[in-house]
């Protein structure tokens, strides 16, 4: 039997609903990164009416998070934003560039889903950018770096168009965003055969941008979500080097095959260390938040050495 790609922390899960000092269902599909020596978690809660707010949660060491007594991101009730995140706030990710911290996530509202952007410096106030894609789209990372002056991001339009697919796009001033393009496809009869999406914020390793991303699969007793690696070049991140074949997690614990959306496992955060490990931050089953370790080098590895095209 093979050694798993990712280690499953053994005190998982590591944020419940229980763990909340507010009312809330569930706790999933964090973002996490560091800020002064200390692990910051942005997780998606859903309330009992059935939207979402993000909530804060802080760390010593990664593992034992302990909850702020408020949300730290609710949907906005008057300007621009109120109309369009009517619904919720979901998914946040954080991407640390430039002294500031870039928070991208899912506004929804009956237009459907947007991109918004909100930024910080210190995870006490948070201010909204701006809205930065049309309806429908999800699932946006930025990367921590520039590329010819321009930011870029990685998306996923939530639709049937070229079917569930990753893009790349562009931008100067982090608002407007343009120079589209496709990136990954998803393969037929494959683990992530119906539809892939960005994960967790790109890593920069000697190699090559790391990006974990979730993919899933249908099945006669629905829809199966896991995880996956690709890696993209350093100077052209449209270009990507690799896609591992396989996936490097599956839901298999009970709180990952049973919640509140059966069966998935899905990153919005991972934590590169001094050791050349990385922190791999996942929801469970749309529940709770889980955590494991992995060794960057081997999840580059496999994108090189057990790859198939990425188109």
């Amino acid at each position: 039997m093979r050694e798993p790609i990712v280690q499953r922390y053994p005190g998982n899960p590591i944020l419940t609903p229980d763990d909340i000092p507010y009312p809330v269902e569930t706790v999933h599909n964090a973002g996490v990164t560091r800020h002064e020596g200390r692990y910051i978690m942005l997780f998606r809660a859903h309330r009992g009416n059935g939207r979402s707010i993000v909530g804060l949660a802080k760390s010593d060491d990664g593992y034992r998070f302990t909850p702020c007594p408020k949300p730290f991101l609710l949907p906005a009730t008057a300007g621009f934003h109120a109309e369009y995140e009517e619904f919720g706030v979901e998914d946040p990710r954080i991407c640390a560039l430039e002294d500031e911290y870039l928070i991208t996530y899912s506004a929804y509202s009956r237009h459907g889903v947007r991109i918004a952007l909100a930024r910080t410096r210190d995870f006490d106030s948070v201010e909204r950018v701006g809205l930065i894609s049309q309806a429908d789209m999800r699932n946006t990372v930025l990367f921590p770096g520039r590329f010819d002056g321009r930011y870029a991001r990685l998306d996923r339009p939530h639709s049937e168009i070229s079917p569930w697919s990753i893009w790349i796009s562009y931008s100067r001033d982090l608002v407007h965003w343009g120079d589209s393009r496709v990136v990954m496809k998803p393969v037929p009869y494959h683990w992530d055969e119906m539809k892939i999406g960005p994960g967790a914020t790109p890593i920069r390793t000697d190699r090559g941008w790391l990006h974990i991303y979730h993919g899933v699969v249908p099945t006669m007793d629905g829809a199966v979500y896991r995880l996956g690696v690709a890696l993209h070049d350093l100077e052209d991140p449209a270009h990507v080097l690799g896609v591992c074949d396989r996936w490097i997690l599956q839901p298999e614990d009970p709180w990952e095959v049973t919640g509140y959306v059966h069966n998935v496992v899905f990153t919005c955060g991972a934590v590169p260390e001094e050791d050349g490990t990385v922190k791999v931050y996942w929801g469970g089953a749309d529940k709770v938040m889980c955590v494991g370790t992995a060794v960057l080098e081997e999840l580059v590895d496999l994108c090189l050495e057990e790859s198939r095209p990425p188109l």
